[in-house]
């Protein structure tokens, strides 16, 4: 009963201070700076007491990310300090990356010594990946046509930030030297060659997912050829490896409202509000395609295969807030592959699906890739047929594999992309200042992605529990 009256509560304060937000922000009425000030922070105190009643980890991340909000915008420079508790808890998280992918990939393959199912999985994942992230690029393309968001915009006033510049590669010298119609040839087949690791140790260390993930599949395949009394104890291992990297994610994860809030606080602390006011159309067009990848793409797949979407919604809303907050997809990987086998997809599935999608099936990632190269085209006046606009994002496409892992690694692409078609990249130093809350939304429909990608192959391969999203136990999920 209290419960209930202190969620009353908080849903009554939210609503009213959510009310006073607008009428100040459209001049409706003008409110004091103190006045705001205290209002957030009744706010707060109100959703701490409602997080400390309900006891639930979610609530904890969600409550810290409007904490986060509040520092940000009164104590913006104590706000940035709380910076190194959001990179601790990312390192954190990726020290779970490697043995979590080795050990159940592994498990997954010798311990059921089924090899053609391996291979099934890989095409069929290929498939629906190619066929998610090709929507995502024609929604990207169509939101930023619709809105024509660059149309107009005054870049050349805006505050420009230093942009990173791509690395010389030895791949980049011998381009040069080469054709151009030969180019493509060239860019696939190393993009093959960095697919297969040097030194898995060093794949580790340097999270490069896919090589750990190929590194992992052919070892599996390996162990699967040995005859059973020689397999069993590296099977036997790694099955209790990946049971223990589990238990390790769940502790870390009550670590997850620290660096959670401490990442919202920096991203405002940073950037501030006046940014959004200089490109909102741009952010606006953003978020917008991405929904409508959601409602137009990945919810018709999740009701044509009657996957209960409320459930599937509460499975993933952890690693989604985690991957919001912290603008990497790689933070949210262990949370994510443990709410996908207890929502009811085996763990073989679970550990092949959604480490290769993470180089694979970017969908928001390759929508905001498509959408930014044609804003960026639109801002500098240069006009793009369709066919050249198909050809940019066909493009990036390709180039944008494996940049999941890393925060804002997509801004690298886009300026490389940007140079090869001779697009101005002031442009994009201009749009820099809210890269990072582009990078939110995109990064967490990159999760919602590949979690919906489990399920859709173990339905697939007819393989997933029906009966596991409604057991008790998975309303929580840690």
């Amino acid at each position: 009963m209290l419960k209930t009256k202190i969620g009353l509560i908080t849903l009554i304060t939210v609503t009213l201070a959510c009310i006073i937000a607008v009428l100040y922000e459209f001049d409706v009425v003008g409110f004091s700076h103190e006045f705001l000030m205290a209002v957030r922070w009744i706010v707060a105190t109100v959703l701490v007491v409602n997080a400390l009643f309900k006891k639930n980890l979610t609530t904890w991340i969600l409550t810290c990310m409007i904490l986060g909000i509040f520092v940000g915008l009164d104590f913006p420079n104590l706000a940035i300090s709380l910076q190194p508790l959001s990179k601790g808890f990312i390192k954190l998280v990726k020290t779970i990356v490697g043995p979590i992918l080795f050990a159940t990939l592994v498990y997954g393959i010798a311990g059921h010594s089924d090899l053609k199912q391996v291979g099934r999985m890989a095409w069929k994942s290929m498939l629906y990946f190619f066929c998610a992230t090709t929507c995502a690029i024609f929604i990207g393309l169509g939101a930023i046509n619709l809105t024509r968001a660059g149309v107009g915009v005054d870049v050349a006033h805006m505050p420009h930030e230093e942009l990173p510049a791509p690395k010389e590669s030895m791949d980049e010298h011998v381009l040069k030297s080469l054709p151009d119609h030969v180019h493509p040839v060239y860019k696939f087949t190393s993009f093959i060659r960095d697919l297969f690791p040097e030194n898995v140790v060093k794949s580790v260390a340097d999270n490069q997912v896919l090589q750990i993930v190929v590194f992992s599949i052919l070892f599996g395949i390996g162990l699967a050829m040995v005859d059973e009394k020689k397999r069993k104890p590296l099977v036997d291992f790694t099955e209790s490896m990946s049971e223990a990297m589990f238990k390790f994610t769940n502790m870390i994860m009550y670590f997850a409202p620290i660096g959670v809030g401490a990442a919202m606080a920096y991203t405002v602390g940073h950037l501030g509000v006046d940014i959004l006011k200089n490109l909102f159309m741009l952010l606006a067009t953003l978020y917008f395609a991405l929904v409508c990848f959601l409602c137009l793409v990945l919810l018709p797949v999740a009701l044509y295969l009657k996957i209960p979407v409320k459930r599937f919604i509460n499975a993933i809303k952890e690693p989604v807030s985690i991957a919001f907050a912290t603008t990497s997809s790689d933070a949210a990987l262990p949370k994510a592959m443990s709410a996908m086998e207890k929502f009811g997809v085996p763990r073989k599935i679970v550990s092949f699906v959604i480490p290769t999608g993470y180089s694979f099936n970017l969908d928001g990632t390759s929508l905001y890739l498509s959408l930014a190269a044609i804003f960026v085209a639109q801002a500098a006046g240069i006009h793009l047929s369709f066919g050249h606009q198909l050809m940019i994002a066909f493009t990036l496409m390709i180039t944008s594999k494996g940049v999941a892992a890393v925060p804002r690694a997509s801004l690298i692409i886009l300026i490389a992309t940007a140079d090869q078609f001779g697009l101005p990249t002031f442009v994009i130093a201009a749009i820099l200042g809210i890269d990072e809350l582009m990078d939110m939304a995109r990064t967490s429909v990159n999760v919602i992605g590949n979690c919906l990608a489990t399920v859709v192959v173990a339905k697939w391969e007819g393989e997933f529990d029906e009966e596991a999203p409604y057991r008790e136990d998975t309303e929580e999920l840690v």
